[in-house]
């Protein structure tokens, strides 16, 4: 056993006067059958189109007059040379990476095997957690007000709303893509009870908007409630359906009723503020409380599902996902515990919406659809079913859109956007940090077993055999 185990790694081992796979000759030729292959002239084709999209989308801004005159000049400029030799690059790395891989195993090898202990230790997750939390905490105090306004709004809020989704996506497998209209709720029911003048109509008594947060939390849970009691038996597509009218009809009411000042949106809300035993702080136009004030929120809430996910609750979520018709034959409340889950991602939306809303002006345009597409892209791309996933997604998608911003026109905007979505799920499907569920049906569909969304039973008789 052990003769043949050192002969095969003999064969992929470097030798110590030559290259891998058995010498020149046998380099040569390893090179040439990856290069010169129908596959690889495809993944050519692929990579040469790639350096062409990039040319265009880093060219010339076109013209209402000449709509094509942009792509022309930006592909026929001599600087297309420089985006095919990229484009060759990339094609060359791609082929030849299988050949390169166990030249780079056994390099890595020294470095891996102590990181591997390390990780594998009982309490390193726990370390992980302590480290970035750390980070996040010093984080503000090496950017400027700008950034760290961006961390708020842009990251930080919907790092909140991707978690509040990962439980409805991740957990529970259900597809909303109306989700941002519980965050449009949180946010007009902030204005209604903790103002006079942010809207048209307001509560007969004004709280101070801490104490919103628990009557925004319920309210967005009933209508979670209440759009999900008769739509939830539907499944796949149709659900999408549903949500997605759902979200468009909140954010018609919103642009529409002269209760909520129409498309004028909410002015005046009033920021939080603590007064109690003699202390007296508000939160005003200073990014950094809001920071720390939504940091401590997002680790109460990563906390809070991590215990729910390994709890009785969380395993008949992941049984749902997996497949529920199994599930329901099995006597789990298929239907509760899905409104269930319904429930708990819309108040987390509602939530959000309440911070969002003591902070800054709101009007109906920001709860729009493509709002609720960026919080799905953030979920999937960061990890399904990932807590730390989603919230690295957050910061990588609108982090990204925050450099942008200054770079290229706002128009280019979403093409980069796209491309990175893009190139994620071609070469990451699982997405940045995955959970290790989700890992594993991936990594069993690419090998022809399951599928990538359930592991099926032909899936489960494999992994028994094993």
């Amino acid at each position: 056993m052990s003769t043949t185990a050192t002969s095969e790694a003999s064969s992929v081992a470097p030798s110590p006067g030559g290259p891998a796979l058995g010498g020149g000759a046998g380099l040569g030729q390893a090179v040439t059958s990856a290069l010169v292959s129908v596959a690889s002239l495809r993944r050519l084709g692929a990579c040469v189109l790639f350096g062409l999209t990039l040319a265009v989308m880093t060219g010339p801004n076109g013209k209402a007059a000449e709509p094509f005159g942009a792509i022309r000049h930006a592909i026929l400029d001599a600087r297309i040379v420089t985006f095919l030799i990229i484009a060759v690059a990339l094609w060359l790395v791609i082929s030849l990476w299988p050949l390169g891989r166990p030249l780079a195993t056994v390099a890595t090898e020294a470095v891996r095997g102590p990181v591997t202990s390390v990780t594998e230790q009982k309490y390193a997750p726990i370390g992980l957690n302590i480290i970035l939390l750390v980070v996040a905490v010093i984080l503000p105090f090496f950017f400027s007000n700008a950034s760290v306004t961006w961390m708020v709004d842009g990251i930080g809020i919907y790092a909140l709303l991707a978690l509040g989704l990962n439980v409805v996506i991740g957990y529970a497998g259900m597809l909303d893509l109306g989700y941002i209209a519980f965050f449009a709720i949180g946010a007009y029911a902030t204005a209604y009870f903790a103002s006079k003048t942010a809207i048209s109509a307001h509560s007969p008594f004004i709280l101070n908007p801490f104490f919103v947060f628990p009557i925004a939390f319920v309210i967005a849970a009933v209508a979670g409630v209440i759009l999900g009691a008769p739509t939830l038996r539907l499944r796949g597509d149709y659900l999408a359906i549903v949500t997605l009218g759902f979200g468009e009809i909140i954010q018609l009411i919103a642009n529409n009723s002269h209760w909520t000042n129409g498309p004028r949106g909410a002015f005046g809300v009033p920021h939080l503020s603590i007064h109690l035993f003699g202390i007296n702080y508000a939160w005003k136009l200073d990014p950094k409380p809001y920071y720390y004030l939504l940091l401590v929120i997002i680790v109460l809430v990563m906390i809070a599902f991590g215990r729910l996910e390994r709890s009785r609750i969380g395993r008949a979520w992941a049984a749902i996902r997996e497949d529920e018709i199994a599930a329901e034959a099995t006597g789990v409340p298929t239907l509760r515990l899905k409104l269930l889950a319904f429930a708990i991602g819309a108040s987390v939306s509602g939530f959000a919406g309440v911070l969002f809303a003591s902070k800054q002006f709101f009007n109906p345009q920001i709860f729009s659809l493509q709002a609720s597409f960026l919080v799905v892209t953030i979920v999937i791309f960061g990890g399904m079913g990932n807590r730390l996933g989603v919230v690295v997604g957050s910061v990588i998608l609108q982090g990204l859109a925050y450099y942008l911003r200054d770079k290229v026109p706002a128009t280019d905007r979403y093409i980069y956007f796209g491309a990175v979505v893009i190139l994620m799920m071609i070469f990451r499907p699982q997405g940045v940090i995955p959970s290790r569920r989700r890992k594993r049906e991936i990594s069993l569909a690419e090998h022809g077993v399951g599928q990538a969304d359930s592991l099926g039973a032909a899936a489960t008789s494999q992994e028994a055999a094993r």
